[in-house]
C-alpha cells in the first residue's frame, strides 16, 4: 500500500466518514489502483471517481467508505451490489463479510451485477488477480432486476442512480436487510436512500446527496 493511499485513508478517519475499524481495514487492504486502467493508476489515491471506460467511473474512496458504513457490513453476510464497475468496491465488501484472517465456514459472498459485458470482464480478472474471486461472483446482465437465484440477501447496494427504488431488490432483501441505493434524475440532483425491510413495512431515509451515473435497465431508465 502506497504512503498516498494511508494519507487518503487517514483524510477520511479524520473527516468522520470512515469510523469503523473493519471498513477502514478494508481500505486498507483493497487499495484502489489495482482496479484501475492504466492511465489512471497513477491517480488511485485522488479521492474522486475514475474513468474505467464505456462512460463508467470506479467511485471516489469517500463515497465507497460511505456506502460500506451505511450498509453496517458483517462477517458472514450475503450481498448483492448492481453496478460492479471495475469490481473494487464489491471486494472492499468482500473483505468486510469474508476476511482473509477468518475461517473459509464463516465467509459470507458477494454477488455483483454489470450489465456492461467489457466491464463486468474487467471486473472479473481485477477481482481474480485481488484474490477475491473465491468471494465475488460477476454476473453479467441488467441489475434493475436483481439476482433472484441467490436471494434473499442480507444487504444490496446499487453504485448507479434510478429514478426510484427498484421493487426486485426490495422483494430480494432479506428481513431486517439493508438495501443502499441512489435516487434522482439522470442529471440533476440525487439523495442516497438507505432502506430497511421490517415486515411488509420498508423504512426509507435519507443520507444526503450524491451523483451517480445512471442506473439503465427494466426498472432504472430506459438505454
Amino acid at each position: 500500500m502506497s504512503g498516498q493511499w494511508e494519507d487518503m485513508i487517514q483524510k477520511l478517519v479524520r473527516s468522520g466518514i470512515l469510523r469503523s475499524p473493519n471498513v477502514i481495514e478494508a481500505l486498507r487492504r483493497v487499495p484502489r489502483e489495482p482496479f484501475l486502467p492504466e492511465n489512471v493508476k497513477s491517480s488511485a489515491a485522488t479521492d474522486c471517481p475514475l474513468p474505467i471506460g464505456s462512460g463508467q467511473t470506479a467511485s471516489a474512496p469517500h463515497m465507497v467508505s460511505i456506502m460500506d458504513e451505511a450498509l453496517e457490513l458483517e462477517v458472514g453476510h450475503k450481498v448483492l451490489e448492481v453496478g460492479g464497475g471495475s469490481g473494487w468496491h464489491a471486494s472492499t465488501i468482500a473483505e468486510i463479510i469474508a476476511p482473509s484472517d477468518e475461517p473459509k465456514e464463516r465467509w459470507g459472498h458477494v454477488y455483483t451485477i454489470e450489465r456492461i459485458a467489457k466491464l463486468a470482464a474487467f471486473a472479473k480478472q481485477n477481482i481474480t488477480d485481488a484474490g477475491y474471486g473465491d468471494r465475488v461472483t460477476v454476473i453479467h446482465q441488467d441489475g434493475t432486476v436483481g439476482y433472484p437465484e441467490e436471494a434473499p440477501y442480507d444487504r444490496i447496494l446499487v453504485a448507479a442512480a434510478g429514478p426510484s427504488v427498484p421493487k426486485p431488490l426490495i422483494d430480494q432483501l432479506k428481513e431486517g436487510g439493508v438495501l443502499l441505493v441512489p435516487v434522482g434524475g439522470v442529471q440533476y440532483y440525487q439523495t442516497l436512500v438507505r432502506v430497511r425491510k421490517k415486515g411488509e413495512t420498508i423504512v426509507e431515509e435519507n443520507l444526503g446527496g450524491v451523483a451517480f451515473v445512471p442506473l439503465l435497465g427494466k426498472h432504472g431508465f430506459q438505454p
